[in-house]
């Protein structure tokens, strides 16, 4: 039956000087038309696999604050586009140069999508990979069209619809006994979070830490420095629930932010500040809040997305004492290495993915879960698409 919009009148979409194939039968996505403006639940149709491509139906996405940044209009991306990012997937079919996936298996995608040839990849730097023409900037991809009109492709994937094609080097194959709705977050908030401590401030046994903002990201450092065996794990956050929360994922201590001055207690609770700091917001505040808290020689770590021109003031004295502040792009992942590690440590109930999933919903229900977000009522909702993975 043909749509409105004539999604299924031709086998060929012609875009600009680019033709491509796509499927007969169009996919239920959710689709940011404008800024700031509520998604929409719209049909679209998604090529077919090119030789390095794999064509996934997706089984469950994340909500992630990311999403909600580029929806109020943090990043200015071409519209209409499709976002979601944080994805769990069963293989539907594969490219002709793609030889280690096949129908039916389970994967996570991820965002950091790399070459494997730059010199970025080279230093096993794979989340700086600066390929364009793999991990290709909103628009560019001509992977999804709604009629004659192109849809973005938001961060290489495009989780917010029932089916996604992707490059094979965005997705990782996992074992088919891990749940696929917790295995999505996977591939944004945890391996960003434990990244972050495991990869980038490499938080050793017995030390101390405090992690600022207990959204997904903080949550999953916080469980981290568990794992890491971190004696002291200071959770700072100014919604008390997400501070009880934290407790379960491994927090020693817990400050309200609005209750005094976080740096002064958490000075006086160690008796003379954390050797690691994570900032998990995005804000110049807290960014200088985790620089101070530190002890000589501590490091803060700085995870949250910030809006373009964010500056944070640091007292340069402070460099005497050798404190370090340093970035962290998506806890510098090695997907292929650290996601199949984090299933093995979930299935061995050492890292807690189940009190991470605060809802589940279906696809339509997208943007409520924004707005729970917003609200502060979620750790992280879930979109399941449901028999997928079954």
């Amino acid at each position: 039956m043909q749509s409105p919009e004539g999604l299924t009148h031709s086998p060929l979409l012609h875009c600009g000087a680019t033709l491509f194939p796509r499927k007969e039968v169009p996919m239920k996505a959710a689709v940011l038309e404008e800024f700031n403006k509520p998604l929409m639940i719209q049909d679209l149709a998604i090529a077919n696999p090119g030789p390095h491509e794999v064509l996934l139906n997706t089984a469950a996405v994340g909500l992630c604050h990311s999403d909600l940044h580029y929806i109020q209009g943090m990043r200015n991306i071409p519209l209409p586009g499709v976002l979601g990012h944080e994805v769990s997937g069963v293989v539907a079919a594969v490219g002709s140069n793609v030889t280690d996936l096949q129908p039916g298996d389970h994967v996570v995608g991820a965002l950091s999508v790399f070459c494997g040839l730059c010199k970025q990849c080279l230093g096993q730097r794979f989340a700086l990979c600066q390929d364009t023409s793999i991990k290709q900037p909103p628009g560019q991809a001509k992977r999804l069209s709604r009629g004659s009109q192109p849809v973005s492709q938001v961060f290489n994937l495009s989780g917010f619809a029932e089916q996604m094609l992707v490059h094979r080097n965005a997705l990782v194959k996992i074992r088919k006994d891990m749940p696929l709705d917790r295995a999505a977050l996977l591939g944004c908030a945890v391996i960003t979070g434990t990244g972050a401590v495991f990869r980038n401030a490499q938080v050793t046994a017995g030390s101390s830490v405090a992690v600022v903002g207990c959204g997904g990201v903080g949550l999953a450092a916080i469980n981290g420095a568990k794992i890491a065996g971190a004696a002291c794990i200071i959770a700072i956050d100014n919604v008390p629930s997400k501070l009880e929360l934290a407790r379960r994922f491994g927090a020693t201590h817990t400050l309200l932010a609005s209750d005094g001055d976080v740096v002064a207690k958490v000075v006086e609770l160690t008796q003379g500040g954390v050797e690691f700091s994570f900032e998990c917001i995005g804000i110049a505040s807290t960014v200088e809040q985790c620089f101070k808290m530190l002890q000589p020689g501590g490091t803060a770590t700085i995870v949250g997305l910030f809006a373009p021109g964010v500056k944070a003031s640091i007292e340069g004295g402070d460099f005497f004492l050798e404190k370090k502040i340093r970035g962290s792009a998506l806890g510098s992942a090695r997907i292929r290495d650290d996601i199949p590690r984090l299933v093995e440590l979930y299935l061995q109930g050492r890292l807690n993915l189940d009190d991470l999933v605060s809802r589940r919903i279906k696809l339509q229900d997208i943007n409520e879960g924004f707005s729970a977000m917003t609200r502060g009522e979620v750790a992280r909702s879930v979109i399941v698409f449901e028999g997928v993975g079954d």
